[in-house]
C-alpha cells in the first residue's frame, strides 16, 4: 500500500509523529506540494492525504492507482467528490477534531473586542501607566458580555460548543440553521437568519461553505445588524462578502469583526479587510492547538486503517 501525504506540514510541524501512518504502508510525507508537482509525487499512490492541495477530475485522470483520498481537515471542497465517486474512490474527512479549539478561538476574538487586553498590556509595557496621573485608564469601551445576545449561524457541533461557552458568560443564545429545528437546549431560540442579525450583539459563523451559504452575510444582511454588533468568523471565509464587510466596518455600520478565515488565503496585500477599521484577523489557526492536531492525526490513521480493512469511515461522497 503506497501512501502519499501531499501537505502535512501544517498538521505536523514537528511536534507530532507520523509513525501510526507509516505502520500502515509505504509512506511518503511532504510538508507542502506545489500544483506542478502533485502528479509526479502522487503517481504511484494508492492513498492520498491532502489538506489544501486540490485533487480534481483532471488530477484523478492522471493517477490510475488511486483508490482512496483522506482529507486532513473537516472541509473537503478541495476534492471533486463527484469525480471520485464515479471512480469508486472513497473520500473521507475528519469531522470532529477541532470543536473545542474553535470555540476557544471564537471567545478569544470576542474578548479581544470587549477587553482589548493585548492593546492595553502593550501601553503598559511602553511605560504609559508609569507616566499616568491616574491609577487606571482605558482607550476602548469595556463591554460586559453578561446579558448580551450571541447569534450562532450554523448550530452543529461547533456552533453548539460556542453557544455553551457563551452561556457560561451569561449570554443569551439565538441560532439559525436551516437543517436544525430542535436546538437540544430550552435556553436556545432557533430564529430566522434575518431575526438573528437584528437581535444579536455578536454574530458568529459555523456553517459549511455551500452555494446557499456563500456570501450569506452580504451588504443587505449587514444593514440588519446593530451598529454596536460584532462579527466573528471561524468557519469559511466566503460565507461573508468580504468587500461588503470591509465597507460596513469602515463606515462604522457595525462595531467590529474578528476573523480567522478570509475569502482568499493567504490574502493579497491589498485585501479590503486587512486595513478595515476595528478588524482583527488571525491566520486560520483556530484548529491548530496541539490537542486538536493530535486528534486529527489519530483520526487520519484510523481512517486509512479502516479503508485498508475494507470498511472506510467518515466518507463524504
Amino acid at each position: 500500500m503506497k501512501i502519499v501525504v501531499l501537505d502535512g506540514g501544517t498538521l505536523n510541524p514537528g511536534d507530532l509523529t507520523w509513525e501510526g501512518l507509516k505502520e500502515l504502508g509505504d509512506t511518503e510525507i511532504y510538508d507542502r506540494t506545489p500544483d506542478e508537482q502533485v502528479i509526479e509525487r502522487a503517481k504511484d499512490a494508492d492513498v492520498i492525504l491532502t489538506n489544501k492541495v486540490v485533487i480534481d477530475r483532471e488530477v484523478m485522470d492522471q493517477l490510475p492507482n488511486l483508490k482512496y483520498i483522506s482529507v486532513l481537515a473537516t472541509g473537503y471542497n478541495i476534492i471533486d467528490t463527484d469525480a471520485a465517486r464515479e471512480r469508486d474512490i472513497p473520500v473521507s474527512n475528519i469531522p470532529t477534531y477541532g470543536t473545542q479549539s474553535v470555540a476557544q478561538m471564537v471567545m478569544a476574538h470576542v474578548l479581544n473586542h470587549t477587553q482589548h487586553v493585548a492593546y492595553h498590556a502593550k501601553t503598559v509595557a511602553d511605560g504609559r501607566w508609569s507616566r499616568s496621573d491616574e491609577w487606571c485608564y482605558w482607550d476602548y469601551p469595556m463591554i460586559e458580555l453578561h446579558g448580551l445576545t450571541m447569534g450562532v449561524v450554523g448550530f452543529g457541533r461547533i456552533g453548539r460548543a460556542v453557544g455553551a461557552v457563551a452561556q457560561a458568560f451569561g449570554m443569551k443564545i439565538v441560532a439559525f440553521d436551516e437543517y436544525v429545528s430542535d436546538p437540544g437546549d430550552p435556553e436556545v431560540d432557533m430564529v430566522s437568519f434575518e431575526d438573528l442579525l437584528k437581535q444579536s450583539d455578536i454574530v458568529t459563523f459555523h456553517t459549511p461553505l455551500t452555494p446557499e451559504t456563500e456570501g450569506m452575510l452580504n451588504a443587505d444582511a449587514l444593514k440588519l445588524m446593530k451598529s454596536s454588533a460584532f462579527v466573528v468568523n471561524t468557519s469559511r471565509g466566503p460565507v461573508i462578502d468580504n468587500a461588503a464587510l470591509a465597507e460596513a466596518l469602515n463606515n462604522e455600520q457595525i462595531a467590529g469583526a474578528g476573523l480567522d478565515v478570509l475569502d482568499v488565503e493567504p490574502p493579497p496585500i491589498d485585501h479590503p479587510l486587512l486595513g478595515a477599521k476595528n478588524c482583527y484577523i488571525t491566520p486560520h489557526i483556530s484548529w491548530a492547538t496541539r490537542s486538536a492536531r493530535a486528534r486529527l492525526m489519530q483520526t487520519t490513521v484510523d481512517n486509512v486503517a479502516a479503508f485498508i480493512e475494507g470498511e472506510p469511515q467518515n466518507v463524504v461522497n
